[in-house]
This record gives C-alpha cells, sequence and structure tokens, in this order.
C-alpha cells in the first residue's frame, strides 16, 4: 500500500485574508439593479404588496393614475374621494419615499410606479415635482490614449478629435453608429431616432458621451460648431414643425421617462435666487440636461457660432400663458446654472489635450459624487468561486495522492497537473482583483 501522509489543510484562512483588502471593491461595469439599492420603487412595491392594505391602495391609486397623472400639486382637490383617501394610506408605506436609478434595469416600470404614487407624495402640502432619480452614478476614470489620435492632423479641431476617441471605443463606435443609421437622411424615423439616441447616453461612458456632445470649439471655427450642433442629429430628432412650448411640455409630462427627465433637469439645474445661486453641483446638472436627449423636450445648441443651448420651440400663441411659456423657454436659453455647466466641461475637454506633451497616456480622474443610498456590492460571488475552486483543487490533489505510491509515476504527474491548474486559478485571481500594491498569495501546498 502507498504510504498515507498526514492531511494539510487548505490554506482557505490564510487566502480570506490576503484577500480582505480587496472585498469592498464595486461590482464591475455591469448595469446597475433593482436589488442594489435602497428602496427603489420595484423593491418598495414589492414589500407593499405583503400588505393587503397597501396592496389595496395602492391597486386603487393605479386605477386612478390615468387621471392623477397629468394634475398638477395645486390641483390636488380634483381627485376623487377614493383617490384622496388611497393617497392618505400610502403616505406611511415605503413606496412614498421610493427613487429610481439611472442605467438600472426596468426603469420605465420603476418611474410607472414613481409616478402612481406620487399623487401621494403631494397630497396636503402641495409638495412641487421633485426628480424620482436617486443620483447614484460615480465618475469612473477615464483612461485614454492620445497617441492614437496622430492619424488626424495636428490642427483639427478638438470636436474632430474627441469624436475619433468615440470612434476607437468599440462600444461607443458601435451606439452611435446605431443612431447615426435611424437618424440619418431619408431613412429617418423620428420615434427610433430619438430611441437610439437614448440608448447611446444611457449606455455609452459618460465620458465618452459627454465628450462628444460638449466639445470645445473657437469662436471662428464654424466648421467644429456645425460638427458639435449636428451631433444628435437635429434635422432628424427635432420636430420638424416647431410646436408650443407649453405644448411640447404637456406632451412630455404624459410620458413618465419625458416626465421624470424633465423634473430632474428643473431639480438640478433651477437656479435658487436672482444671483444665479444653482440649487445642487454641475455635474448632477450635466447629467439631467443629457438625460433629456432622446425624449419630446431634446435641446440642442442653437447655433454653430457660440455654446447657447435651447428647446426647439417657440412662445407663439401662448395667450395669458405667454408668461409661464417664456420661463419655461428661459430654464434652458437663460439658465446661469446650465450655461456655467456647459462652459465648464467644455474647459475640461479642452484641457485634455493641453497636458504635459511627454505623457500622452494618461487618467482624468473627475469629482465623484457617491450617494448613500447607493451601495455598491461586492464581488463575493465571483471570489468565493475562487476560493471554492482553489480548495477543491487542493482536497482532489491530496486525495489522489493517497491512491499512488510514491514510487509510481503516475503521482508525479497528477502533482504537476493540479500544480499548473492552481497557478492559472491564481493568476486569474489577481486579474479580477487588482492592486496598486504587490500582492503575495500562498503558494499551493506539495502534495
Amino acid at each position: 500500500m502507498g504510504r498515507f501522509r498526514s492531511l494539510r489543510p487548505p490554506p482557505l484562512v490564510v487566502l480570506l485574508l490576503v484577500l480582505s483588502p480587496w472585498l469592498p471593491l464595486g461590482a464591475g461595469d455591469s448595469l446597475p439593479t433593482e436589488s442594489r439599492f435602497v428602496n427603489s420603487c420595484i423593491q418598495a412595491r414589492k414589500k407593499c404588496q405583503a400588505d393587503p392594505a397597501c396592496k389595496a391602495a395602492y391597486q386603487q391609486l393605479e386605477s386612478c393614475s390615468s387621471s392623477l397623472s397629468t394634475l398638477l400639486p395645486l390641483e390636488g382637490s380634483s381627485m376623487s374621494a377614493d383617490c384622496t383617501e388611497a393617497a392618505q394610506q400610502l403616505r406611511n408605506s415605503s413606496l412614498i419615499g421610493c427613487t429610481c436609478y439611472r442605467r438600472m434595469k426596468h426603469q420605465t416600470t420603476c418611474l410607472n410606479i414613481y409616478w402612481t404614487v406620487h399623487p401621494a407624495r403631494s397630497l396636503g402640502d402641495y409638495e412641487l415635482d421633485v426628480s424620482p432619480y436617486e443620483d447614484t452614478v460615480t465618475s469612473k476614470p477615464w483612461k485614454m490614449n492620445l497617441r492614437k489620435l496622430d492619424m488626424l492632423k495636428s490642427d483639427s479641431d478638438l470636436c474632430l478629435r474627441l469624436a475619433t476617441l468615440c470612434t476607437l471605443n468599440s462600444k461607443c463606435d458601435r451606439l452611435r453608429k446605431a443612431y447615426g443609421e435611424a437618424c440619418s437622411g431619408a431613412r429617418c424615423q423620428r420615434h427610433l431616432c430619438l430611441a437610439r439616441l437614448r440608448s447611446f447616453f444611457e449606455k455609452a461612458a459618460e465620458s465618452h458621451a459627454q465628450a462628444l456632445l460638449l466639445c470645445p470649439c473657437r469662436p471662428e471655427d464654424v466648421g467644429c460648431g456645425e460638427r458639435r450642433r449636428n451631433t444628435i442629429a437635429p434635422s432628424c430628432a427635432l420636430p420638424s414643425e416647431v410646436p408650443n412650448c407649453l405644448d411640447l411640455r404637456s406632451f412630455c409630462r404624459a410620458d413618465p421617462l419625458c416626465r421624470s427627465r424633465l423634473m430632474d433637469f428643473q431639480t438640478h439645474c433651477h437656479p435658487m435666487d436672482i444671483r444665479g445661486t444653482c440649487a445642487t453641483e454641475q455635474s448632477k446638472c450635466l447629467r439631467a440636461y443629457v438625460g433629456l436627449i432622446g425624449t419630446s423636450m431634446t435641446p440642442n445648441f442653437i447655433s454653430k457660432f457660440n455654446a447657447s443651448v435651447a428647446l426647439s420651440c417657440t412662445c407663439r400663441g401662448s395667450g395669458n400663458l405667454q408668461d409661464e411659456c417664456e420661463q419655461l423657454e428661459r430654464s434652458f436659453s437663460q439658465n446661469p446654472c446650465l450655461t456655467e455647466a456647459i462652459a465648464a466641461k467644455m474647459h475640461f475637454h479642452r484641457q485634455l489635450f493641453f497636458q504635459n506633451p511627454v505623457d500622452s497616456s494618461f487618467s482624468v480622474v473627475q469629482h465623484k459624487n457617491p450617494s448613500p443610498a447607493w451601495r455598491p456590492q461586492p464581488r463575493l460571488p465571483v471570489l468565493f468561486f475562487f476560493i471554492f475552486t482553489l480548495v477543491l483543487l487542493q482536497t482532489l490533489g491530496l486525495n489522489c495522492s493517497l491512491l499512488w505510491d510514491d514510487s509510481e509515476p503516475n503521482k508525479s504527474v497528477t502533482s504537476t497537473l493540479f500544480k499548473k491548474a492552481e497557478l492559472r486559478v491564481l493568476r486569474q485571481l489577481r486579474k479580477t482583483f487588482p492592486s496598486p500594491g504587490r500582492l503575495v498569495f500562498p503558494s499551493p501546498h506539495p502534495l
């Protein structure tokens, strides 16, 4: 019989201690899902449905939503008695404070729930509409190699350079081509064009999307200004006949997604006083502005000569609502918060090309605004998969060592195979959980 040697336990504890600094890492680049957020409207509805009273009240509000969705807060008195009672019952439920998140899966479902419950939020205290979005997107380092732009002429305008960076990124290029095809010339179908535009600005990396949209141009460079203005294919994306701005807003409010993006813009790009003090920081305002592109309220640059933006609408024929219409129009064309945010972002993009010429490969990290409502989940499933694989390999190796005598050549072959397998797992583990410092993993123990 072969000689038995004492079984050494796999170094699981040692491995966990070595990997402990990597446990808090966020979960990759996948789209956020409802379960990763605190009190998303989808999760809140699931909780509500577990309570018979809450479930009945929510179902009652759902039946009222067709008439309530277009009501302004001050018109709450016109709600039916049943709708008012249902809204009162939901004021203490988890639904009342629920929110939705950008780039989340099932975003439309979440927004429908939010606007179903929204009359309950404003009942009794005339609360103004607020953004249904919780700000959760944090900026990632934008790594790029400007040597890739050597193919361009040295005097190429910055809009062309930034567009080339999108072309050199496979995902950005694919999404850009998709909306370019849908919005081009005679094949233009406006509803499809707007859907593809939304898809681009939601799925492309925020750094690439904003660089493409908000590229800086010299005042005398008309070609650059025209390229910037044509980024969203205005000939197809914007209405062929200029509508009244209030009619455009009414059409937008009838759509939960457009209504949500408009409320998000009004929440984050709203000047608080006559001095132009802004409600939130510039990054939130820009994110809200970009979120409107691809909706019926799509704004754009009004000219190839400057960076002023406006809605594609008019206030002619507004009658007694002329002042209200002009106020809506000015919230884009004369909004100091939006103007300053766009100017700051264009300045940032201009500075990218005035770095140290010796180092044309660099990484830019913009201001992060983490929200306590979003809790990045660790990569525990991946980590446990690696650990389980290592433990299984080592256990199988130990068991195989009991079947072969030391003199048999098979044992040497088996030992080599298991060592190679363990090393492959450890190499993949280092790639999945990178560290700026040096990692030392426990070596596989000898068989």
